[in-house]
């Protein structure tokens, strides 16, 4: 486990290249919103296979890692088929050519999948109307253990349950981190931090990178702690196109000229090329977009400020021994108290 207060700032190459391995089971964490596109650029590039990938929205990220070659499988909610079956998407072609397996579950048992991960169960009950689905009666390659049905120990009734979900790696894109590895994140949850609590090891990248005197004084929005976190990547407009609350809008143009690409396999390698193998980095992909459209159009999907009410988090203190190492509720040093407690007889070994 990574240690809570080690520097784990690194580059995202070093992060992929260091905890993305080729057949590993990856979750991308964030949902519908803010998702990891700078990250999800580097595996392709770095030519990860074999990959078993978690998404509860997937839509570009999903395509642009089959479009890498990258997937061997995919459990999902929902994944764009934009066109339909006929239309443009990179999943609907290698899954009807028999490249990629496709397990679906529905919003509520996927993260049932991730919570028992993060909490330590095998599995978690779900509710009993998913039995009469084909998202139940379906099953790819998770065959039988996709679902299973036990008896409720005080109804005698049947209950449908997901097996726990312990991906090896999640990638995610946040508002903000420490160096640690404090990890904030406000705006459309989802299974953000199910998937990260869930996961074996977390790699995060953010928008900027702050002191941790600004996570503390926020504690609330921390949704992963130092010690779960392997890696934090400072990666300003890291999810573009996507939106990330407080910081950018979705891109409507440059989602849409994705969308026209990929209307055909050819039209949209060719976007690939363009835009993930020929720009080694994310500065180089924002370059490339301001010589190719200005930076007009990031600066006019740029978040206006709107704050929330501040909270007061102050105390009288935040500590039970004061500043003389005395416990202010006896007065004593802890030495001093262990040996009052010796000389009364009440003080016990439980060594």
């Amino acid at each position: 486990m990574p240690e809570a207060n080690q520097n784990k700032v690194m580059t995202t190459q070093e992060a992929i290249r260091r905890f993305v391995k080729d057949g590993d089971h990856l979750v991308i964490g964030n949902y519908t919103v803010g998702t990891c596109y700078n990250q999800v650029a580097e595996i392709v590039r770095q030519g990860k296979k074999g990959l078993t990938i978690y998404s509860q929205s997937g839509v570009f990220d999903v395509e642009i890692l089959i479009a890498g070659d990258c997937v061997s499988r995919v459990v999902s909610t929902y994944c764009m088929r934009s066109g339909g079956r006929s239309g443009g998407s990179m999943l609907e072609r290698y899954q009807r050519a028999g490249k990629i397996e496709v397990e679906d579950y529905s919003n509520f048992t996927y993260n049932a999948r991730l919570t028992a991960g993060a909490q330590g169960y095998s599995f978690l009950p779900v509710l009993p109307g998913i039995m009469a689905s084909d998202v139940f009666k379906v099953r790819d390659f998770m065959g039988e253990g996709k679902f299973g049905v036990v008896k409720c120990p005080f109804t005698g009734r049947d209950v449908p349950v997901v097996p726990a979900a312990n991906p090896d790696v999640c990638i995610v894109h946040v508002q903000r981190a420490d160096k640690f590895g404090n990890t904030q994140y406000w705006g459309a949850l989802g299974s953000v931090a199910w998937a990260c609590l869930a996961s074996k090891r977390v790699i995060v990248s953010c928008e900027e990178i702050v002191d941790h005197e600004i996570i503390k004084a926020s504690p609330q929005y921390t949704i992963v702690p130092s010690f779960r976190v392997d890696a934090v990547i400072e990666e300003p407009r890291g999810a573009h196109p996507a939106e990330l609350s407080g910081y950018y809008n979705l891109d409507l143009l440059f989602w849409a000229m994705m969308d026209l690409a990929n209307r055909s396999e050819e039209g949209f390698r060719a976007w690939m090329k363009e835009w993930v193998y020929d720009l080694p980095t994310r500065a180089a992909y924002l370059e490339h977009y301001i010589s190719r459209f200005g930076k007009e159009p990031l600066d006019r999907i740029q978040a206006k400020p709107y704050y929330s009410a501040p909270v007061n988090y102050g105390s009288a203190f935040t500590s039970m021994v004061d500043d003389e190492g005395k416990i202010r509720v006896f007065d004593m040093t802890r030495t001093e108290f262990d040996k009052f407690l010796e000389e009364r007889g009440l003080l016990t070994d439980v060594s």
